[in-house]
């Protein structure tokens, strides 16, 4: 099989549950769990006489992802009803937008091994979301839990303007990291409030011509998107390889093998019968509601890692990681408003603390040392009171167990740096006297052993000596 000779053309199609805490439709709740069937009402349940009332917030949560997504609002916006059976849908159609989506165009921004680029968007439009099936709970039956139905969903759909399985991981992870920042969707694919599905085809390269369009679904993490990417692409390429022909058709993919199968034919947008919502009024939007809702947005990714490249000279690396959550992000800007050291509190950031996040299994917003301690910790080992090591090792465990100020901790433990010559001195001469062959070492041109003196006398001092002053003494020792 010649592989090389093609290339993949990717759409992605991406919903995103909305944080709102009632139904799109309705007041009944739209949060997460609860028992099967409890989340419900007549309105959900699409009982005879029953109609539907517009969620303002879900339109407000729609037009901020479409700002931070560089879209065009659309000012004049309307239902339409989505004629296709659901099994999980009471009322047999979906309520969603079709010729008017409430933003259109827009990119989202990626970065991968082979630059950055914008992939382009086609339209985010507003809809409900199903039910949910339930197949495990009887042998003989499905069953259906409606509490998700009517929730409220914003679709994302991409252009087919993805050209890797890499580009489409970056991109599904910068789309989940912006609304998440946003606060209008949690990105928790494993629950199903993110989920994606992928419009796949490939075509000889140089070509300009979309090849046949095959829709996969049911992958819920950004890992098996690449996958089920991946599959797609070598399936197609060996079915044309060998004589075949490509049908347009929708596939399930299948996580435990990492393969897909077919579910069945690819609907047309003419098969949905679209018309306009009859239930449901017309609403428009103002210049001044959208303004109001563009003063909301918080200061995004790319704008962050832009400030603290440029304005903090941190590495790109140091940035894009701080930015990669919200509420990390949120704590190192509360971090640098108190000091100047900006590279001293990433390293901070990218090392005690997120080490002891990382082995407590926690998030930023339970580490117990507040932004302003921390500040306190980094200026102690700025004047030269504590060593970073013995900041690190010693002085933040005892300040996430309690509440204590960093200065009264280090001088409780007898932890403050000696910065006397006379009891620096004493511990010099016994490391030097330890060690004679390394000394002559040095002396014959091996400089490199200063760090073993060095550490040696740290080592004997519990951490205390100043090691500035440390280096001092030793070089005027070693030369004479």
């Amino acid at each position: 099989m010649d592989y090389s000779k093609y290339e993949m053309v990717v759409g992605l199609e991406v919903h995103a549950q909305l944080l709102t805490e009632s139904k799109l439709f309705c007041s009944d709740s739209a949060a997460f769990g609860g028992a099967p069937n409890t989340h419900i009402s007549p309105i959900t349940l699409a009982h005879p006489g029953t109609l539907p009332k517009m969620n303002r917030k879900a339109a407000e949560y729609a037009i901020k992802l479409g700002l931070a997504c560089h879209c065009e609002i659309e000012k004049d916006n309307y239902f339409a009803r989505k004629n296709y059976f659901y099994p999980d849908l009471p009322k047999g159609y979906q309520v969603s937008q079709h010729t008017a989506p409430i933003c259109k165009g827009g990119y989202v921004s990626i970065v991968t091994d082979t630059g950055s680029r914008q992939v382009q968007l086609n339209r985010i439009h507003l809809e409900e979301d199903a039910g949910k099936l339930l197949h495990d709970q009887d042998p003989a039956n499905s069953y259906v839990d409606y509490n998700r139905a009517g929730v409220p969903l914003v679709e994302i759909v991409s252009e087919p303007d993805i050209f890797s399985s890499e580009e489409a991981y970056a991109y599904l992870t910068e789309l989940r990291r912006l609304v998440r920042y946003l606060g209008v969707c949690d990105g928790n694919m494993e629950e199903g409030s993110m989920r994606c599905d992928a419009n796949i085809s490939i075509r000889l390269k140089g070509s300009t011509t979309l090849g046949t369009k095959v829709e996969v679904k049911n992958m819920n993490s950004i890992r098996n998107v690449k996958r089920a990417i991946d599959n797609e692409v070598k399936r197609q390429v060996e079915v044309l390889e060998s004589g075949g022909t490509l049908v347009q058709e929708t596939r399930s993919f299948d996580a435990a093998t990492g393969s897909s199968f077919s579910l069945r034919s690819k609907e047309e947008a003419n098969d949905y019968r679209y018309f306009p919502e009859p239930d449901l009024a017309p609403f428009k939007f103002t210049d001044e509601f959208i303004a109001a809702i563009k003063a909301t947005l918080p200061a995004l990714p790319e704008e962050l890692i832009h400030k603290y490249t440029h304005e903090y000279g941190l590495p790109e690396y140091d940035a894009r990681v701080i930015c990669d959550d919200k509420a990390t992000a949120d704590y190192f800007e509360a971090a640098t408003q108190l000091t100047t050291h900006y590279k001293a509190a990433a390293n901070w950031m990218l090392g005690p603390v997120k080490s002891w996040l990382n082995e407590q299994s926690k998030e930023i917003t339970a580490f117990p040392v507040t932004p302003e301690r921390l500040v306190a910790l980094i200026n102690l080992v700025d004047s030269g009171k504590v060593s970073f090591s013995i900041a690190s090792s010693r002085i933040l465990p005892e300040m996430i167990t309690s509440p204590g100020d960093p200065l009264e901790i280090a001088t409780r433990l007898n932890l403050l740096q000696d910065h006397n010559a006379d009891n620096i001195s004493p511990i010099i001469d016994e490391v030097l006297a330890k060690y004679p062959d390394k000394v002559a070492a040095f002396k014959g041109g091996k400089k490199g052993l200063m760090a073993l003196f060095v550490g040696e006398v740290m080592k004997l001092s519990k951490g205390k000596a100043d090691p500035r002053l440390t280096n001092e003494l030793l070089a005027a020792k070693l030369k004479s």
